[in-house]
């Protein structure tokens, strides 16, 4: 048996790198698979369970490239078509964000070798560098698919948690099973540099002297769990430390410091809603709840920062209806334990978010999003609003400086729409205060993107947000990874009710290179104008940025 072992890897490869060795050609199907999501349901890794015995798996495969290996159901929008593997056993190469290459055997060659020696008769299911060579599997009934369709993920920005993806290893160290809870230990980090090309003399009047802030700094540091506790429908768990420095929000007032940046259980009520508890972000916004390395450009719009805190501590219920064409969450938030005090001693926020799929092609190539969004505030304490220039390393271009205010009522409204690899989308924000005078504060950002490579940015439907760009071929196999430009114009104007805020224009170019799903770089030009006491003030820079991700 261990003879036996040791030769399976060996054998597997080579069946991966010669399909000829038994195989029939493309065309051998009982069902027919457009290109696009296949997900697999009851497949078995060999040696990956407790005591060495095979682990339940399923594995979702995307345009030919496998996305996920995960013990636990996947979400709803990602389950067409779904095949049942009947506890057939997975051998080959199992590397995740690379093309799929793997067989599955209808019988353990740990106890029948004969399995490997005619995988004519065996290989029930057969792809090789994302093509589909053979396929013997069943649809499920639809009974069963319903039910399994029911136990997904139910946060409203579900974490990703994978199994080890090589059959041949033993689990990666990060990564941990028992019977009650599952956990992945998840890290980034962002290598910025950042070098001012031009400041007029209108503009250092107004900001002083940008040429110390030409230096290179660790632009975020983020390290965390994210898991499930495993009852019949499982709850799901994120739990994150970071520097303050990654995102912009209410508690970010200069600190570098490491600080408990997330610490969310979700929790589902039904199969189209769940209640999320803890500190998380409010759902108020797509670009403020898609997270910072999954944005076109680097540094979210100015608009954005300034009036829309990232995370607060509270309670969301979310959902989702009419086939998941639109989601909603609307939630609570008052943030005591970070700030200290009572909550009566810090302002409460009423907050809720809607998103609508009015159109969307038969094959999800092509869809329109729309959104809107309500943030009101008691203000206790005052608000301010303040923003760099879309650059971390800078000092704030636009400052409200403390008002007084008996509440506050923001809204954002937002609009994209995907043609395969390319995105446009924008949000318009309005702030009316009850303070002094009235003020109105406003901004808006058009962000336009084209994936060069030809991959296109997956959308959750559950939380009405974008992902990250896939890659179709990493470096690592061969490829280039993935290439995509983009361009955006921002402006915010806090200048209103006798408040001289200053207002702001950007306009944005980037390129972001995608070596694999764990590494990544990036390079943004902006040229900024500035309309602040009396002047108006020009500058330009550019921010480079090294993206390192454990997974």
């Amino acid at each position: 048996m261990k003879r036996t072992s040791r030769m399976l890897p060996k054998l597997a490869a080579l069946l991966c790198a010669f399909p000829a060795l038994g195989y029939q050609p493309p065309g051998n199907y009982l069902f027919s698979v457009e290109p696009g999501t296949l997900l697999i349901e009851n497949a078995m890794l060999p040696g990956q369970g407790k005591d060495g015995k095979p682990q339940p798996v399923n594995l979702l495969i995307e345009k030919g490239q496998l996305k996920l290996v995960s013990a636990n159901p996947l979400p709803e929008e990602d389950t067409e078509p779904v095949v049942d593997a009947k506890k057939g056993v997975v051998l080959g190469k199992l590397g995740v964000g690379e093309p799929a290459s793997f067989i599955i055997l209808d019988k353990d060659p740990m106890e029948d070798f004969e399995a490997l020696l005619d995988t004519k008769t065996h290989a029930v299911f057969v792809i090789r560098d994302g093509f589909i060579v053979r396929n013997r599997l069943l649809k499920p009934k639809q009974k069963e698919a319903q039910k399994k369709k029911s136990q997904g993920w139910f946060a409203y920005n579900p974490p990703p948690f994978a199994l080890p993806t090589s059959y041949g290893s033993s689990k990666k160290w990060n990564h941990f099973s028992t019977r009650y809870v599952n956990g992945a230990l998840v890290a980034g980090v962002l290598l910025d540099r950042t070098k001012w090309l031009h400041q007029d003399d209108a503009s250092k009047a107004q900001v002083g002297d940008l040429s110390p802030y030409d230096e290179g700094e660790i632009r975020a540091l983020r390290f965390g769990l994210i898991g499930t506790f495993n009852f019949d429908t499982p709850w799901t768990y994120t739990v994150f430390v970071a520097t303050h420095a990654f995102d912009q929000g209410y508690d970010s007032d200069g600190a570098d410091d490491p600080t408990l940046f997330d610490c969310r259980l979700d929790v589902p009520l039904s199969q189209d809603i769940s209640l999320s508890v803890g500190k998380q972000k409010e759902p108020i916004s797509m670009e403020r709840l898609m997270t910072l390395i999954d944005l076109p450009m680097l540094e979210r719009a100015t608009v954005s920062d300034a009036m829309m805190p990232s995370r607060n501590v509270g309670v969301v219920l979310n959902g989702t209806a009419l086939d998941q064409r639109t989601s909603w969450a609307a939630g609570v938030f008052n943030p005591w334990l970070d700030q200290g005090g009572s909550i009566s001693d810090n302002p409460t926020q009423i907050i809720g978010r809607w998103t609508v799929l009015p159109l969307e092609s038969e094959d999800e190539g092509t869809l329109l999003h729309l959104g809107a969004g309500l943030r009101y505030s008691t203000a206790n304490q005052g608000v301010r609003y303040r923003s760099t220039p879309e650059f971390h390393s800078a000092p704030d271009f636009v400052d409200t400086g403390r008002i007084p205010a008996d509440n506050t009522l923001l809204c954002d409204l937002e609009a994209a729409c995907r043609w395969g690899p390319m995105l446009l989308n924008g949000e318009y924000v309005f702030n009316q205060l009850d303070a002094p005078n009235d003020p109105f504060f406003s901004g808006f950002h058009i962000t336009a993107s084209y994936v060069l490579t030809g991959e296109m940015r997956p959308y959750n439907k559950r939380s009405g947000i974008f992902s990250e760009v896939p890659v179709a071929r990493p470096v690592q196999s061969g490829g280039w990874g993935s290439w995509e430009v983009a361009a955006r114009y921002s402006t915010v104007d806090l200048q209103d009710g006798g408040i001289d805020g200053g207002d702001m224009d950007i306009y944005s170019l980037g390129l972001n290179w995608k070596l694999n799903s764990a590494a990544g770089m990036s390079l943004d030009y902006r040229h900024v104008i500035l309309d602040k006491d009396a002047e108006t003030g020009h500058s330009d820079g550019l921010l480079m940025r090294i993206t390192l991700m454990l997974e």
